[in-house]
């Protein structure tokens, strides 16, 4: 006799005083599993509200019963990691700073705002204080060392404690690069080769290059899942694109100055229907952009 699937959210109405102590989160479409003890921690903050202030039926929950949370679920690890241990410890290079900030003052976490808050103006000393500055090392939409006391033209600005360099009439410097999207579809063929061509949508578009010039082009769209926490001057083969059609991603490349300078498909008859003369086929096809 199969035993019904244990749940870590609330369903039943004798339970909706007392929350569990494995409590299981959906944030934004990632699970994460703590202990109750470490949601309600910090007295004050929007997770101690949510889960000793309120009862667990009063709770978002998905369908799976995982209480729901709607926001950023890969930033949520370092609000969790402060939640646990008072402290965070961020990764090098980390670009998101600003970001993660705006997370801290959701959940309202004072001190983790202010920690971020001061890790961002050292990083602005360093850029306002240094006469040489390796850009490199503090933005990803750079890819040379300047010396600002020769090019007194170059201004240093941007929103979330990024480094922009512009040029004397303003317009910013953007970084030479290669971004290759690529994409697995299938097709179904029959005797007549034209009229019986059944093509199937885009499960899946990937991003291959540079992270930087990646996060870049596809800001928000990007799908970092698979590749979290790497520094912007690596490169990924794992990203892929929240959205399936291929004439926005083509939009998004020229808008940031890119254009096509190659594209390559290969096609795999992976299958043949029993009972038609129907082959399934599979391809794979990537474009290549490069910015000058």
């Amino acid at each position: 006799m199969a035993m019904p699937e244990k749940s870590s959210g609330v369903n039943s109405s004798e339970d909706c005083s007392n929350f569990p102590e494995i409590i299981e989160l959906n944030v934004g479409g990632q699970v994460y599993i703590t202990r109750y003890p470490t949601l309600i921690s910090i007295p004050g903050s929007r997770l101690w509200e949510m889960f000793s202030v309120k009862n667990p039926c009063s709770l978002v929950q998905d369908n799976k019963g995982r209480f729901f949370i709607d926001r950023d679920g890969f930033l949520f690890r370092y609000v969790l990691d402060y939640m646990r241990d008072l402290q965070v410890v961020l990764p090098d290079h980390f670009p998101e700073c600003g970001r993660l900030h705006r997370e801290a003052e959701y959940f309202k976490l004072p001190e983790l705002a202010k920690m971020l808050a001061l890790k961002m103006n050292n990083l602005n000393s360093v850029v306002n204080d240094s006469c040489q500055i390796d850009v490199e090392e503090l933005s990803p939409s750079i890819d040379a060392t300047f010396n600002f006391s020769s090019a007194n033209s170059i201004h240093v600005s941007g929103p979330d404690n990024s480094v922009v360099l512009r040029d004397a009439t303003g317009s910013e410097l953007k970084k030479a690069g290669f971004i290759t999207i690529g994409y697995r579809g299938s097709y179904t063929l029959g005797r007549d080769i034209q009229t019986d061509a059944k093509f199937r949508r885009v499960a899946r578009i990937m991003v291959c290059g540079k992270i930087s010039l990646a996060k870049e082009v596809f800001g928000d769209t990007l799908n970092e899942s698979r590749d979290p926490d790497r520094p912007p001057e690596r490169y990924t083969s794992r990203y892929y694109l929240k959205f399936t059609f291929l004439e926005q991603a083509f939009d998004k490349l020229a808008d940031a100055g890119f254009h096509m300078v190659a594209c390559n498909s290969t096609g795999t008859c992976t299958a043949t229907h029993d009972q038609t003369d129907d082959r399934i086929w599979t391809s794979y096809t990537e474009y290549v952009f490069y910015r000058e």
